[in-house]
This record gives structure tokens, C-alpha cells and sequence, in this order.
């Protein structure tokens, strides 16, 4: 089996840090959303992945060779961003005939992933949802299998919505069912998506089960992230580097540190991870995330997301900074 992970979106949700971070390395728990995902599916017993790139595509490149040398890993660029489903088409010559499992690039989900894989049947994760109209919709039959799946339906007929984990046995129909979708030009809000592909395969006879996902955590935007970000920490605790400098200064559980940073006369958490070589001095940070290489003076964040190679002095208050800034309030 190969994993498909499709990263090739912007992250426009998540500007200024998308312009010059991929959405899928913002930290996030002390890992990045892209090492959440693909622990996950290395776990499980998957070895080789399919990253599907665009948008800063050679820095997910970069990082997972540095991290995953151990994988045996394949990059495919998707240069016109059509949607999903011609995202995945993209797939086709390396995947052949291997059953995949796709994962959504910015979808992180507590669920039994040997299980799912194991499983003799293809699969989609769904959750219940309050209002399922910005998502893909499933619709399960009396037998327990899935029969109708639709993308961001105007009056959905169930509240179980597709979260972003998709497990396929029939690729050869997955593909058949993709050209067909390119062929008769069918499109929802203008792009190419799997989940009609995927309703495609069931009108034609394929059989999926459901598979219900105990969380879902959404990494979309940052008021959704820093939430994550919390959840996780609280859930899986901090990770803090040996390699650090830590004098005068208070941390509060749970907190994740990168190796290299510097802390000092500061008082950091609970709830905030922090990159590498990063350094705080005279200032306190709760419930925020801090990228590599940011410089912060005395500052009091809460509820905050500063990006890499920033520079931050003398405020108090909730900040959404990207990377490569320098501000001064002193």
C-alpha cells in the first residue's frame, strides 16, 4: 500500500505564514502537521508515499528527506491547482495497481490507522458535524456501507461529513472513475474533486465501509490551529529539546521546545511550542506557536502565531505575524 499526500495548496487561510511556509510544516504540538500524518501512516506498517506538491513545493521536499530518509518517498508537482481529484490523477504511473491511502495534507485525525489498513474493505473517515455543507457528505445505506457521497451539498442529506482520509482498494477504478470525471468536464465549484470520483466508483458498484474518526483537528486557520495546537499539547504533553538555554524563567506544562533556543527572565505556557533557535527574554507567551529562529523582547502573547525568522519587541497582545518580520513597539 502507498500513502497519497496531497500538499500542493496555498494555505491562503493561514496568510502571511503560507507565503513563505507550506501550510503542512507549521509547528504544531512540537511536530509539524506534515510529521502528525505521516507518523501516523508509518506506524501502520506504510513505507512509501507520494507527497504531491506546488506551492513551495521544494521546501516539503527538503524537509522530508532530512526527516525520512528512511521512507522510500515520490514528488509530483501539481502546477495548476484543479482540484483534488486532478490532484490525485497525477498519482497514476507511480501508484499503479497498489491500493492507497490518501491523507489530506492539513488533516490531522485520532483514529485506529492499522485497522483502517488492515481492513479488507475501502474505507472513508467521516465525523459528524453540526453544519456539513463545507464538506465532502457520506450517506450510509441500512448494510453499513457508504452509498452516496457529494461535495459541499446546498441540502445535505446526512451530517456525517468526509474528513480527508480516504482508503482504496479499486485504484484501477479510482483512475478510470478520474478520467471520467476530465472527459465529461464534470467539476464542483469549478475544480476536479474525489469525492466525485469516489461517488463515481459507487454508482458503478464499489463498496465502501465508513470508518468514524474519534478527533478531528482542524489546522485550516489560525483561531482553529491554536486550538489544535492546545488540545494536542494537553493530549501528548511537551516536547522540550536538551539543547536548550533556559535561565531565570518558568515554564508551565505543556510546553515543546526546539533544540537551540534560549529562554530567559521569561515564563512560557502552558500551550505553546516554540522552533528551533529561537530565543525569549523578559516576557511571558501562553497558548501561542513560535517558529525557528524568532526573536521575541519583552513581549506578553497570548493566543498568538508568530512566524520563523521574525523579530518581535515590546507589546502585549494577540499577534498573527508571518515569517521574516521585524517589529518594534518599543
Amino acid at each position: 500500500m502507498k500513502a497519497i499526500i496531497p500538499v500542493a495548496g496555498a494555505g491562503a487561510k493561514l496568510r502571511p505564514h503560507t507565503y513563505t511556509q507550506p501550510k503542512a510544516l507549521i509547528p504544531i504540538a512540537g511536530k509539524t502537521i506534515l510529521s502528525f500524518i505521516v507518523d501516523q501512516l508509518h506506524e501502520a506498517g506504510i513505507n512509501e508515499f507520494v507527497f504531491i506538491v506546488g506551492y513551495l513545493g521544494e521546501k516539503i521536499q527538503e524537509y522530508v528527506g532530512q526527516t525520512y530518509p528512511h521512507l522510500t518517498t515520490h514528488f509530483v508537482y501539481q502546477n495548476e491547482r484543479q482540484g483534488t481529484g486532478h490532484a490525485i490523477e497525477l498519482t497514476r504511473n507511480i501508484v499503479g495497481t497498489d491500493e492507497v491511502f490518501v491523507v489530506l495534507g492539513d488533516t490531522i485525525c485520532e483514529y485506529d490507522v492499522k485497522e483502517v489498513v488492515d481492513s479488507p474493505f475501502s474505507m472513508l473517515g467521516i465525523k459528524k458535524v453540526d453544519d456539513p455543507r463545507n464538506f465532502g457528505v457520506a450517506t450510509i445505506s441500512e448494510d453499513g456501507f457508504i452509498e452516496q457521497v457529494v461535495e459541499k451539498p446546498a441540502i445535505p442529506k446526512s451530517n456525517m461529513a468526509l474528513v480527508g482520509l480516504y482508503k482504496i482498494k479499486e485504484t484501477n477504478f479510482l483512475f478510470e472513475c478520474l478520467h471520467h470525471l476530465f472527459t465529461q468536464n464534470i467539476k464542483t465549484q469549478g475544480e476536479y474533486n474525489l469525492t466525485d470520483a469516489l461517488d463515481c466508483m459507487i454508482k458503478r458498484g464499489a463498496k465502501f465501509q465508513p470508518f468514524k474518526v474519534k478527533n478531528w483537528f482542524d489546522c485550516g486557520k489560525k483561531e482553529t490551529l491554536l486550538e489544535s495546537n492546545g488540545i494536542l499539547m494537553k493530549k501528548f504533553g511537551g516536547q522540550i529539546s536538551e539543547e536548550i538555554k533556559s535561565e531565570n524563567s518558568i515554564l508551565i506544562p505543556p510546553v515543546s521546545i526546539g533544540t537551540g533556543c534560549v529562554i530567559k527572565n521569561s515564563i512560557i505556557g502552558p500551550n505553546v511550542s516554540i522552533g528551533a533557535n529561537t530565543t525569549i527574554q523578559f516576557s511571558t507567551v501562553r497558548d501561542s506557536i513560535i517558529g525557528s529562529y524568532t526573536n521575541l523582547y519583552e513581549v506578553v502573547l497570548d493566543n498568538s502565531l508568530i512566524g520563523s525568522d521574525a523579530s518581535v519587541k515590546g507589546l502585549s497582545r494577540s499577534l498573527n505575524i508571518g515569517d521574516n518580520t521585524e517589529i518594534d513597539f518599543g
